[in-house]
């Protein structure tokens, strides 16, 4: 950030590269799943004026009813919310898309199913931490183009994926007069990675720590804030993350998961398993020790006003409040079998809320939970440390690398128990990658929607939980929900998810 910048906004003013050309789209109409929908199209516009890689380019994509002066449930071009979903997953980069079938659902992707709602939809690619070099890496909520430049400069670091959304949402506002949508409607919406990404967004508006890295790439000096945002299941609170994981899932010593990768005939699926080693299961006792005090650090309350602690075992309210959302969860499913009847090709296997083992249930509601055998119901995921590897061979690890190295620690535990060279990334760069550090210290948004499966072992439930009591706490209003048997994944309820935009937005 040594570059002079002084000539920045003038040259903004005197050489507008960033407005966008009405004349350049064309309509297009796009099948998925049976289904049509016709729209202009504005296709691989670069939304800053120095960009590091190809993948930074963004499009648009516009109800075709608002051209001819009509309306999309109850929306005109001018009252349309912006909505703006991502590709990121595993913090790999995530390019623009286009509406078409989400293959993990077999149903049409959130931009298609957007557009039928009557929002004007921006689709912005974004930087990942492998950029600058090939990946056959897969992972929920990405997309699986090959796109980018191979030239071995790593410009996709943290906090690029961030600064480029912001550099998103920045184009927009710099084009309002011209891009049909209320830009004070911008709605963002992501998976894992792309979650905590919609999150940071949602949480950091115009925040100052993120202008130089804005200014590096030319992006427009407009506001970055943004109305709500929508995150299913987001990998985020990466520095405490560990801790909570192992507070979960401390005392299991098998570990089960899948790797996706991508190869000239698709995605294929890399089952693995393993058991953790005596030296892992004495680092999981010390993280699981530490959360404790984390956790009380923050002083959540519930809808109530009582306070959420844990003792140094583990144990209290806060235990008690995850327990309930999952109870909530399974009595909805035993009264309605949403997930049984709609979503049973997603749904995580043996995860019948009828004959689950560790739920007690009387009638149509489950009033108890066993949390241990729950927790061995659904398995341990990862090894200790699940996110900041000791051996820095996880995704965070190379998320946190910068363009001299490849990766770098992000927790001071993994950075004390290291056991091979290494560095700690700066702690402004890991504070700029947890939207928990800026709820209420920026232009944090009013309304939130977050999602995290009760059978998904990505991250801790805790996790979620504790990102959605902070914005509760400061008075922000959020939607949250555990469903009952949803491993990791997002974008399976897409007709709830609107409805929620269209009663944020006030169409109902």
């Amino acid at each position: 950030m040594k570059q002079d910048y002084k000539e920045y906004e003038e040259k903004i003013k005197m050489n507008d590269n960033l407005k966008f050309d009405a004349e350049r789209g064309e309509t297009r109409t796009y099948e998925a799943a049976g289904k049509k929908i016709t729209c202009r199209a504005y296709l691989g516009i670069v939304y800053c004026e120095r960009p590091a890689d190809p993948v930074q380019k963004l499009n648009i994509f516009v109800p075709e009813a608002y051209g001819q002066g009509g309306t999309v449930c109850g929306y005109t071009k001018d009252t349309a919310p912006i909505f703006i979903p991502n590709t990121v997953g595993g913090y790999l980069p995530g390019p623009a898309d286009e509406p078409g079938l989400n293959i993990r659902t077999g149903m049409p992707n959130s931009i298609f199913t957007a557009l039928e709602h009557g929002c004007v939809v921006v689709s912005g690619g974004v930087r990942g931490r492998t950029s600058g070099k090939r990946n056959s890496e897969f992972f929920e909520g990405g997309k699986a183009d090959d796109t980018g430049q191979y030239d071995g400069k790593m410009v996709g670091k943290a906090p690029a994926l961030i600064v480029d959304m912001k550099a998103v949402i920045r184009y927009i506002r710099h084009n309002r007069s011209l891009i049909p949508g209320d830009t004070e409607r911008i709605i963002t919406s992501g998976t894992s990675a792309g979650g905590a990404l919609s999150a940071l967004a949602g949480a950091a508006g115009n925040s100052q720590d993120y202008v130089p890295y804005l200014k590096e790439i030319g992006a427009a000096d407009e506001r970055d804030d943004v109305f709500a945002a929508n995150c299913y299941c987001p990998i985020h609170n990466l520095e405490n993350a560990d801790a909570a994981y192992e507070w979960q899932f401390g005392g299991i010593r098998d570990y089960y998961r899948t790797r996706h990768q991508k190869t000239e005939n698709g995605i294929i699926r890399i089952p693995e398993e393993g058991t953790m080693t005596d030296r892992q299961m004495e680092l999981s006792q010390e993280l699981q020790n530490r959360f404790p005090a984390y956790l009380n650090s923050l002083n959540l309350k519930d809808e109530n006003g009582n306070s959420l602690k844990l003792d140094n075992n583990g144990e209290g309210s806060f235990l008690e409040y995850i327990k309930g959302q999952i109870l909530k969860s399974a009595s909805r499913e035993l009264a309605f079998h949403g997930t049984a009847s709609h979503l049973s090709g997603l749904a995580a296997p043996g995860s019948a809320v009828d004959t689950f083992p560790a739920l007690t249930i009387l009638g149509e509601s489950a009033v108890g939970l066993d949390w241990k055998a729950y927790m061995k119901a659904i398995t341990r995921m990862k090894p200790a440390p699940a996110f900041d590897a000791i051996d820095l061979k996880s995704p965070e690890n190379e998320e946190f690398g910068s363009m001299e190295m490849e990766a770098r620690h992000f927790s001071e535990f993994s950075m004390e128990h290291t056991e091979t060279e290494a560095e700690m990334a700066p702690a402004q760069l890991i504070r700029m990658l947890n939207p928990t550090q800026y709820i209420g210290n920026a232009d944090t948004a009013k309304h939130w929607r977050i999602r995290h499966g009760s059978f998904d072992r990505d991250t801790s439930f805790a996790i979620p939980v504790i990102l959605a009591l902070l914005l509760e706490n400061k008075g922000y209003d959020v939607d949250f929900f555990l469903p009952w048997g949803i491993p990791h994944s997002g974008d399976y309820d897409l007709q709830e998810l609107f409805a929620w935009i269209d009663t944020i937005c006030g169409q109902q």
